[in-house]
């Protein structure tokens, strides 16, 4: 009886996918379906000094930050004064990462999430080189599938680094913003249609912005967007790019990952 069922709960995701535009079938996955995060998939990154960007929070393991509930996966961030190897900050978080565990050159990648929203939130979805090819960042590329604002909840940042290692680099980059509602609100599915000459973001299946021109310092065109890149998730507190939390700021924070899928 389960292996019916699952074939026919298999079926009508095809079927799903293959009416909104997507109609290959995965070839790596995470539906988030277990009690625990896939660790066969995913790398927590323990981090006690922030991720940079002069961001103010410390990154763990822990459930209280990460884990998988209720189909979905949870990353949450406290302002509970972590401590780890002596490095103590006022907030944690998590990120997550597929390196070595998911690595691809080109395809379409869909990740469906419920965003958090207040002053210094900031939450991204994004993607890094394997391997430093190229040389240091940016040099080597970075794409940005989503990055958010919590002060800003129906306006989304996609971007491309390239160019240089910095500080030489360069970067395109691109805002959308929600027609109907925030990001905050219900879930939205982020994508990009990466191929060889050309990145196409899209919102809910509809495409928002692409690009088709960029360079790289060490090697021809298409470089740096011609090597495999990995996935990484993560929530941040503060930095440069949203500025700092304030009094209005409620914490924990929470981003909400229904699914994650990957296509050829």
């Amino acid at each position: 009886m389960s292996s019916t069922i699952n074939h026919l709960v298999a079926c009508l995701l095809l079927s799903f996918l293959a009416q909104h535009g997507v109609a290959d079938e995965p070839i790596w996955f995470d539906e988030f379906n277990g009690k625990s995060l896939d660790y066969s998939k995913w790398e927590c990154e323990v981090n006690a000094f922030g991720g940079g960007n002069q961001e103010l929070q410390l990154y763990t393991d822990r459930p209280k930050n990460i884990r998988v509930e209720g189909g979905k996966l949870i990353i949450e961030a406290h302002k509970d004064k972590p401590e780890i190897t002596g490095t103590s900050r006022e907030y944690s978080s998590a990120r997550i990462r597929t390196k070595h565990r998911g690595d691809w050159q080109y395809g379409r990648f869909d990740i469906r999430a419920k965003l958090p929203r207040g002053q210094g939130i900031w939450p991204a979805i994004w993607m890094l080189p394997t391997d430093d090819r190229y040389g240091t960042w940016a040099s080597t590329g970075e794409i940005d599938i989503m990055e958010y604002k919590g002060q800003e909840p129906k306006k989304l940042h996609t971007t491309i680094h390239f160019g240089d290692a910095w500080p030489k680099n360069r970067f395109t980059t691109s805002t959308y913003d929600l027609k109907k509602g925030n990001f905050a609100d219900e879930f939205h599915t982020f994508s990009i249609d990466w191929r060889k000459e050309k990145i196409t973001w899209l919102v809910d299946n509809e495409p928002v912005y692409s690009v088709t021109e960029w360079d790289s310092s060490a090697a021809k065109y298409p470089a740096p967007f011609d090597q495999p890149f990995h996935l990484l998730i993560n929530l941040a507190v503060g930095g440069g790019f949203v500025g700092n939390v304030n009094e209005s700021t409620v914490f924990p924070q929470k981003l909400e990952v229904d699914f994650v899928r990957v296509y050829p």
